[in-house]
């Protein structure tokens, strides 16, 4: 690739986290709209009980991330060989009509299905987009340039959430998916005119990309983000009515406690990109202990706004770090299949993602309150935390101590 000035390289790096920001609001959306979407899409039900019909609304959030979990690996088996620009663009105009698609489908189970298409391209956009944001970045900040990407899906938390959610409370949720759509048509305008062409990997065949799932570690690390990572979306899928029911706030301020988990995971992937470039496992390690304490600080205090809006930031913040970390472990064991790894992160993340949001749903369904997914996330902690490490344990065994974990330069 030509050197390129400074200035294109940022242009480039915001067209990339342009599209993440659409990939974020998109993604988290449907949590501060449950009640409309409940109340639009399953009438009936919202009637008789309003908990039931909005842990079934969450099943959007489900369907979602399991569009992610099944598009993620089968795309990466055949983006690797095409040409970067080429397979940005094409995400971009997927998400596109997806968005618009579920803003005008008229029932529940035709919505569902449309979320459930729309996030096929989730994570291959963002393993492509990694890619390229790490080559971009120069060697030695590979950690800061997935950080750069992910952090256009954190700032969506911050602005895009929030006042898509304001919009979808006033205008209408099917509005809130129109805005979503014009937001990755400029995405797409962004990336055609900004990102520099890079070939792909034409050496890269579906056989040698498949042999990443022949490595013990691959899928520890797998394991690690399915399930460790599942807590924040058993919180932040209920967020609107942990914020109307458990702090007895208004539906109109749901946007601001949005505004504070986003501000968290803003925050928390800035430092996970900088943390995991210096030592991946360690980082891992710690970030998970503060998103237990981020959790139980949740239970404790999400009876006051303020508390509520404190432990949401927390909550955002800890998971947030772990996001870059988990991404990075991946890269760094997977061998020559790259591509795949990048892309099959983000689905890792998002199964963790689903069950998070699932099992939440179901706690509250069986009428143990809007706080009993914060529970849900203690209790999926767990068996992360122990994946994570059986995956040092075996890796310190396989390397000299002293070369286990070596700080990156940055």
């Amino acid at each position: 690739m030509t050197s390129l000035s400074q200035g294109r390289v940022r242009l480039a790096l915001l067209a990339l986290a342009i599209g993440g920001f659409g990939i974020g609001t998109t993604e988290f959306v449907a949590m501060g709209l449950l009640p409309e979407l409940a109340r639009d899409l399953l009438p009936a039900l919202y009637a008789a009980d309003r908990e039931a019909a909005e842990a079934q609304a969450g099943l959007l959030v489900s369907a979602y991330a399991l569009g992610v979990v099944v598009g993620a690996p089968t795309i990466g088996l055949v983006a690797a060989r095409w040409p970067r620009k080429v397979m940005l663009l094409w995400f971009a105009a997927a998400f596109t009509l997806g968005s618009v698609a579920s803003a005008l489908l008229p029932t529940f189970e035709t919505v569902l299905v449309a979320r459930f298409v729309a996030a096929l391209a989730h994570g291959g956009y963002f393993g492509i987009a990694s890619l390229v944001a790490a080559s971009l970045m120069g060697q030695g900040k590979r950690g800061q340039g997935i950080a750069l990407v992910l952090s256009g899906l954190t700032i969506a938390n911050v602005v895009g959430v929030p006042l898509v959610t304001l919009l979808g409370q006033t205008a209408g949720w099917r509005s809130a998916y129109l805005v979503v759509a014009a937001i990755f048509a400029f995405a797409f305008a962004a990336i055609a005119l900004t990102v520099p062409w890079q070939e792909g990997d034409r050496t890269s065949t579906i056989g040698r990309e498949l042999r990443a799932f022949r490595r013990g570690q691959v899928w520890l690390t797998l394991l690690v983000g399915s399930i460790g990572f599942g807590g924040l979306f058993a919180v932040y899928t209920y967020v609107a009515p942990m914020v109307t029911d458990v702090a007895r706030v208004g539906a109109p301020f749901v946007p601001i406690f949005l505004v504070a988990a986003g501000l968290g995971m803003t925050v928390g992937n800035i430092v996970g990109g900088r943390a995991g470039d210096r030592n991946v496992m360690g980082s891992v390690f710690v970030f998970f202990g503060a998103f237990a304490a981020a959790l139980v600080t949740l239970i404790l205090l999400a009876g006051n706004p303020v508390g509520l809006a404190v432990s949401l930031f927390l909550v955002g913040a800890t998971a947030g770090a772990l996001a870059p970390c988990i991404q990075l472990r991946l890269l760094d064991v997977a061998g020559d299949s790259q591509t795949l790894a990048a892309a099959t992160n983000h689905a890792s993340l998002n199964l963790g993602n689903s069950l998070g949001a699932a099992l939440g749903g179901a706690a509250i369904a069986s009428g143990l309150g809007y706080l009993s997914p914060a529970f849900v996330g203690l209790a999926l902690l767990v068996p992360g935390v122990i994946f994570a490490l059986v995956s040092f344990l075996v890796e310190r065994r396989a390397t000299p101590a002293a070369a286990v974990e070596e700080p990156v330069a940055v």
